[in-house]
């Protein structure tokens, strides 16, 4: 029994430490403005590596004062400045293509093509479909799978 305390103990600290970690490894936040850089360093002095389009999602991976390490679909990172991002849910479509339908599901009629890296902004989520807004305005239901997001 003094044996399994401490091991208890130790096993308990872990999963305190490991909660606020995967909670933050989950926010999501998109860009705020129209072009933003995601730079290799968090501050103006790093290098900015991509530019980024207003609503592209991206997932945080590390805070560090005023700064965002952050993760997009394809697993690139980079810092980005908080201040350019907000909490307004977008997607990305991820497939090479995706069909942009009336409803959730394949028997609706199509709307659209879309691209893979095309920012769509979330309306409403189901299990397998989320319904988006393309920058044209065009509404529509893709599915969950082709897309990344929040």
């Amino acid at each position: 029994m003094t044996q399994v305390l401490p091991r208890l103990a130790g096993l308990l600290a872990a999963v305190a430490i490991a909660l606020p970690l995967s909670t933050q490894a989950a926010e999501r936040v998109s860009v705020a403005r129209d072009k933003v850089n995601l730079r290799t360093g968090p501050g103006t002095h790093h290098a900015a590596d991509w530019m980024l389009s207003r609503g592209y999602p991206l997932q945080v991976v590390r805070r560090q004062g005023a700064w965002l390490k952050v993760r997009d679909f394809e697993g690139d990172q980079g810092w980005i400045y908080r201040a350019m991002t907000h909490r307004v849910p977008h997607h990305v479509v991820k497939a090479e293509r995706a069909n942009l339908r009336e409803g959730p599901g394949t028997r609706h009629s199509l709307v659209t093509t879309l691209s893979q890296g095309e920012v769509l902004k979330t309306r409403r989520k189901t299990d397998r479909w989320v319904k988006v807004e393309t920058d044209e305005g065009l509404t529509g239901w893709v599915a969950r799978s082709l897309v990344w997001g929040w």
